[in-house]
This record gives structure tokens, sequence and C-alpha cells, in this order.
């Protein structure tokens, strides 16, 4: 039998990271030893009281039903932590919405909005699930480049009329994925007037909140006034918490928006698996704790990574929290062929910055995600590229 793929499918590239796990097994394979900063899972367990309460919970008979969404435990956990963090207050039966994971959110939600068609604003470079999300809807996407003499924030002054008025969602993701810019108060007031001109949706995506690393934490967008009526924010407890293989996050804001998700979702789904729930409403319920505890190992390896490439000549963004670095390296190489020989001659592994977007040209994305002794050999073993570089 011979079976062929939907046209549908078209819209997917192949995804570079089996290649780079790939190459770097190859690499190992010779002896080597090799420093892996592609993936952005965090690699610090999750705290042990979230783990515990998982295991409680798992060991039920009772727990394995459908959960039809998100339990109200969850929403009042979600409600509370946004209070005492953002003081922002959510009502938990109409302005909270679960997801499995702020991906399934993220690609899902343009099917909600979007008809064949309507525009949606992105950033370039994006984090990967924008633009399937985007597609998946048939809509089509506009892309505002994130260069540095903007501070890697979109302009939204440049994005014509036209388009504007087309466009039903806005994407941003504040600090970013690969980009980890963080924006000001004004920058997100300027948001709200441009949402409520054109009419637009915005959807703000703060994975990485709780990563920070000088003065207080990133604003949320929730907290702006007037946000609540434009927009939404979703959050998932993968970074914050070391919990990325629970596949567990949620969307906060304007009720009206979180009805309709909610339709979509309820035919889609059943729900998260109960006992991942009761660790999460732990996790949000302790938040301080378990964070800050996070924040100063990560603080540490930002630290480390961002002082490291300055040292060796690389420009590294400016950044203050975020889970990546994204550095343009001081070669005359295209960034793919740059990664794949980087770890053939260094074992170091990164992402090539133009899986993101063409503005991703000429640089990596290299995740937070080792220890600071690796991240200091991965530098070390970065700076020796020159040498084989001029070979």
């Amino acid at each position: 039998m011979k079976f062929e793929p939907s046209l549908k499918m078209s819209i997917f590239e192949p995804a570079i990271f089996a290649d780079l796990k790939a190459a770097a097994e190859a690499k190992r394979a010779t002896g080597a030893e090799t420093v892996d900063l592609s993936l952005g899972s965090p690699d610090l367990p999750p705290d042990e009281k979230v783990r515990q309460v998982l295991a409680e919970q798992s060991a039920q008979a009772t727990t394995y039903g459908y959960t039809l969404g998100g339990t109200k435990r969850f929403h009042e956990a979600v409600a509370n932590y946004y209070k005492r963090r953002s003081g922002i207050t959510l009502n938990p039966e109409t302005e909270i919405i679960q997801t499995m994971g702020s991906q399934e959110g993220l690609v899902h939600l343009p099917l909600a909005f979007c008809n064949e068609g309507d525009i949606v604003l992105t950033t370039n470079p994006a984090y990967v699930a924008y633009e399937a999300g985007i597609k998946l809807a048939g809509a089509v996407p506009y892309e505002m480049p994130l260069r540095a003499e903007n501070g890697f924030l979109p302009d939204l002054d440049a994005i014509p009329e036209d388009v504007a008025q087309q466009a039903k969602i806005l994407i941003l993701n504040l600090p970013g994925n690969p980009v980890p810019a963080v924006p000001d108060a004004q920058f997100f007031n300027k948001v709200v007037a441009f949402a409520r001109k054109h009419n637009i949706l915005v959807l703000h995506d703060a994975a990485y909140s709780e990563y920070y690393f000088a003065g207080d934490s990133p604003i949320s967008f929730l907290s702006t006034p007037g946000a609540m009526e434009v927009g939404v924010e979703i959050n998932s407890l993968s970074k914050s918490f070391s919990l990325a293989g629970a596949r567990i996050a949620y969307i906060v804001g304007n009720a009206e928006v979180i009805r309709i998700f909610k339709e979509l979702k309820s035919n889609l789904d059943f729900g998260t698996f109960g006992p991942i729930q009761e660790a999460a409403v732990t996790a949000l319920d302790h938040a301080e704790e378990i964070t800050d505890r996070l924040r100063q190992e990560f603080s540490v390896r930002h630290h480390v990574l961002m002082n490291g490439l300055k040292e060796i000549g690389w420009e590294a963004a400016p950044s203050t929290g975020g889970m990546f670095v994204w550095a343009k390296y001081p070669f005359d190489m295209e960034d793919k062929e740059f990664v794949f020989k980087a770890i053939d001659q260094c074992g170091v592994v990164m992402v090539p910055g133009s899986i993101f977007g063409t503005e991703g040209k000429g640089y990596v994305r290299l995740a937070l995600i080792q220890s600071v002794e690796d991240l200091q050999k991965a530098v070390e073993q970065l700076s020796k590229l020159e040498v084989f570089m001029k070979d």
C-alpha cells in the first residue's frame, strides 16, 4: 500500500533537532565529549514537594478518569499566583483556561479566531510553533523583524496601515525564544493602543516570565492598563517549574477570548491527567520558593555564558532574562553549516538562528540547560574554533 500525506503537511518543515542529535551522537562515538545547548528543556528536576504530590496522587486508584479541562483547584491556584506575582485579579471561572503545555495552546488558538487568509502579526525570528499554528488555521503571517537597533523588540510603527487593518492576532514573546528581549511598560502601553485601534487580539507568550536575572521580574502584559480588553497571556509550568514533560499550561485574560477558545478545546481533548494538575497546584502555591531557587542557578549560568562568549569575540544580544542566549558568531559561514562544523570540531551543540526566521541568519541560539562547569567548557571549546576555521 502507498500512503500520501495531505497537502496541509507541506506547511511543516523537517525539524533540525534530530539532525543535531545525530551529529552529536556521532561525535561522542569517537570518544569526544559534547556539550548540548540545543533544546530548551530544563535540566534541573522539579521541586521535591511537587514530585511527591504527583507520586502520591498517581498511586490513588480514583485519579485516572477524565478531568474535562482544568480543575477548580488548578484555576484558583493560577489566579492566586497571578495576584501574588503581578497584582492581577483574575476570575478563575471565566478568565483562565488550561492547555496541555503552551505549545498546544499556541498552535490551536489561531484556529479559533482566524479565517482563511487572515493576517497574524508575528516576529522574525520567532518560536517555530507560532508559524505552525498560523498556517494550520489557513492564516497568513506578517513578520515583524527583531533587530539590534530596536532592542530586539518589534517596531509597531513600521507595520503598514493596510496590514494592521487586516490583522486578527498579534503574537509577542517577551522575554523570548530565541531572542530574550525584555519589554518595558511603555512598550506594552503602545501594544494596547495599537490593538485597540485596529481591533487585534494580542497573544503574549510569557513562558519565560520567571527567568529574570536583574531587578524586578518582567512585566506581565496583563498588568498594562487596558490589556484585559485586548488580549490574553499564555504561560507554562514547563520552564518555571521544571515540568516540561508534564505538559501543563494555561491561558489567562479576556473572558470572551477564553470562552471561544474553551469551545474549541472541548472538541479536542478531555483534560490533563488529574495528578499532574495537583502537582501543578503545589508548584504554583510555592512559586516564590521554587522559582527563586531555580533563578539563582540560571542567573549564574547566564552570566558565565554571556561573559564567556564576549571574551572570545562573539556578539551576544543584551539580555537580563530568558532561558537562551542569542549570539552572532565571528565567522563568515552560513549558520546551518556553522552549527554542524561546531559539533564536529569542538563538540558544542547549538541551534542555527535561521530556523527561527530570516532575521536569524548569522546567529545561533544557546540554551542555559547545562551546569556552570559545562557552560565554561563549552566556551573554552568554542574559543578553539578560530583555529579550525582558518585551516
